[in-house]
């Protein structure tokens, strides 16, 4: 074929696009990955401190990390899991609490998760704020903690959705960053960065991607990009795919931003602590010296993380600094040092975390997973009827998507090798 001749183009090189393109390639089709930074990894990125040590930025846990085929990937390079208890599993290991406030909180927490997994899945759907207990004090802090793993308060995440999510509850890390594993999955693939996808062309017999760096000819397309670029974008398809625009809308990019500051003196604390700000809904949450390093990770969400964004790099800090002070003495303020923060709303490529489904939008997702003519093919966590939200949820569809172009490809060249 021609250099711009492919039998599938993959649009977009995060968790999705690499499962994708790793399974076209073990398949021996010609496919080619294009991604429009100048990385691989999309919303998964690790980063080295001054120190040395990695930082990631995006996705951290390896959730579900009993069946992530992550996990295995990143034994399969070398890295290192660990398997420590995550903090929010550890009751008593949470600072800035009284032991009583500690399991007071976890238990309105547990008492909310249980209402959420009750549900049955065929009743009408509602805000998933509705499951709150209205008499509980605690429910500024369990709105908060949602807005961590959905990216947005519960008023605004479908009480179906959220009950659809399953997580078998173990939870581990990569010591070397998760964004490190995903990138370098990448390493041996055909892929061009820097080069953004403009158009989708399908109305001739092969789909014309018209990109920054010039046109290309393919067979099928496994479009993975993030909700928010899909509901901001309905002139990408030629002709426009309006149940496309629609599907993603209802499953707009939550945003959970992480600040990561150095700590001065961090002996002082136990390894793998956590605390909250405030028992609110616009607090941040702490991880203590993760791994046992000398290091905070602070995590912001919603409405708080998107109004930071606003103010600029600096307001997170100065917000984190600020409740510091306020769990653990002024002393706080010159112990702690800004390390470094990424804004995923204002990331051109992201406009966003991870997708949560409106109240009412949770059958979305099915929507936005299905194909269009049996050769254009959607991937990524938002099409995860399940695992939404995760790098492993990704990789899946990725996968998914490409097994289902494999099967196109055999329809249209019977010859084309498959696994």
């Amino acid at each position: 074929m021609a250099n711009n001749q492919f039998e599938v183009v993959i649009v977009g090189a995060g968790a999705a696009g690499i499962g994708a393109a790793r399974r076209l390639r073990e398949a021996g089709v010609n496919s080619l990955l294009v991604e429009a930074r100048t990385r691989p990894g999309g919303r998964a990125w690790t980063v080295a401190d001054p120190s040395g040590f990695p930082l990631d930025l995006g996705c951290g846990w390896l959730h579900s990390a009993d069946r992530n085929p992550w996990r295995g990937i990143a034994e399969a390079q070398g890295c290192a899991i660990d398997k420590t208890l995550p903090p929010w599993s550890r009751a008593a290991m949470r600072i800035g609490m009284s032991n009583a406030d500690s399991a007071g909180f976890a238990e309105a927490m547990g008492l909310f998760r249980e209402r959420v997994n009750g549900l049955d899945d065929a009743a009408r759907d509602r805000p998933a704020s509705a499951l709150l207990d209205p008499n509980s004090s605690w429910n500024g802090l369990i709105d908060a903690v949602s807005t961590y793993y959905s990216g947005v308060e519960l008023s605004r995440v479908s009480a179906r959705d959220l009950a659809r999510y399953d997580d078998s509850g173990v939870n581990w890390r990569v010591a070397e960053g998760y964004g490190k594993v995903i990138a370098d999955h990448a390493a041996d693939l055909q892929i061009r960065l820097d080069c953004a996808v403009q158009r989708i062309d399908r109305r001739a017999r092969q789909l014309r991607v018209e990109t920054s760096a010039g046109a290309l000819i393919a067979d099928a397309v496994i479009v993975t990009l993030p909700t928010n670029l899909l509901a901001e974008r309905p002139d990408l398809f030629l002709p426009a795919l309006s149940e496309k625009t629609a599907a993603a809308a209802g499953l707009p990019l939550g945003l959970a931003d992480k600040l990561f500051l150095s700590l001065e003196g961090a002996e002082q604390f136990d390894e793998e602590t956590r605390a909250f700000g405030a028992a609110r809904t616009a607090t941040a949450g702490y991880h203590v010296r993760p791994f046992g390093r000398p290091l905070i990770e602070a995590f912001f969400g919603g409405a708080l993380a998107a109004d930071l964004e606003k103010a600029g790099d600096d307001a997170f800090a100065n917000f984190a600094i600020e409740e510091l002070v306020g769990l653990f003495g002024s002393d706080m303020a010159r112990r702690v040092k800004p390390l470094c923060v990424h804004g995923w709303n204002s990331d051109p490529f992201a406009r966003g975390s991870y997708s949560c489904a409106l109240p009412g939008q949770a059958d979305c997702r099915a929507r936005l997973a299905a194909p269009v003519d049996n050769r254009l093919f959607f991937a990524g966590e938002a099409c995860s009827p399940h695992d939404y939200s995760t790098a492993h949820g990704a990789y899946a569809t990725g996968v998914a998507a490409a097994d289902a172009a494999l099967a196109s490809l055999r329809l249209v060249h019977p010859r084309a090798p498959m696994a």
